[in-house]
């Protein structure tokens, strides 16, 4: 009889330290980012630095740049001037694929899922498509790495019960979880979610702040959020925006202790509009 292979080795890891590893250092550096649309500067003179692994919120009202900044770090508007590093290489010109072959993730306010699939299609797809197999037409074998992959997300984004189900089936919450898992496919090493509570039930909230507060600790991730409660429950720290412009850096307690913030953003709730 061949002996257990696995006797004596090492503990399996769990899900959220599989799913991939980076190295130290800055993971985004932004220096004087701006972009006008016509006369208009949407965001303006944005200076801010995010370290690998950290979990940062950006808040601010409607209208203060948010979206648009996102947009400029991923390579969907181009910025009109400043600079944009990943990871300590200068992508301020770079497309948007350039941007995510380096490890740049985004989700977005509308869902991009195939309804008419399966959670695990859904998933399964987002692995082949960040893979050199990306232009195979060979259908998956058992024991495909992908397959495994898409599983642990699956996994890890609390879906497992609904697997098999049909997209177009899931409830909002769920859809939103699984485009955190399509976010997590290829190994990313930041990702920007763009508020991803949005529309969700108070159940669906904690869910959600579970699968952020659990996900593996060197990947790093960028929120902006209506949800300050979720916002702040998630990041290390935050960066206010106001005007198109950083109004205020620092952890979430200063953040929510600052007068300032209060005044503009809180009044007399904790639920600021963003």
């Amino acid at each position: 009889m061949t002996p257990d292979a696995t006797a004596g080795a090492a503990p399996r890891p769990a899900v959220s330290d599989r799913i991939g590893a980076t190295g130290g250092g800055n993971a985004l550096e932004l220096r004087g980012v701006t972009k006008m649309f016509g006369a208009l500067a949407a965001i303006s003179d944005v200076t801010m630095t995010v370290e690998a692994g950290e979990r940062r919120a950006v808040l601010g009202s409607n209208g203060a740049g948010k979206t648009t900044l996102f947009n400029c770090v991923t390579g969907d508007f181009p910025a009109t001037s400043g600079t944009i590093r990943l990871f300590g290489e200068e992508v301020t010109q770079f497309p948007a694929h350039e941007r995510i072959r380096r490890g740049l993730r985004r989700t977005y306010q509308i869902s991009l899922l195939f309804g008419g699939l399966s959670v695990a299609d859904n998933v399964y797809l987002a692995c082949r498509g960040v893979s050199r197999a990306r232009f195979s037409l060979l259908r998956p074998r058992r024991g495909d790495p992908l397959v495994t992959r898409s599983e642990e997300l699956i996994e890890a984004v609390h879906l497992t019960e609904v697997r098999d189900r049909l997209v177009s089936e899931l409830s909002y919450g769920q859809q939103r979880q699984l485009e955190i898992a399509l976010a997590l496919a290829g190994a990313p090493r930041l990702i920007l979610f763009d508020e991803p509570a949005a529309g969700l039930s108070p159940t669906e909230r904690a869910e959600l702040v579970a699968i952020l507060t659990n996900m593996p600790a060197h990947i790093g991730f960028v929120i902006i959020e209506h949800d300050m409660d979720v916002a702040l429950r998630v990041a290390q720290r935050v960066t206010m925006m106001h005007n198109g412009r950083v109004f205020k850096e620092g952890t979430p307690a200063e953040i929510e202790d600052d007068p300032q913030v209060q005044e503009l953003y809180l009044g007399d709730g904790r639920h600021a509009h963003t």
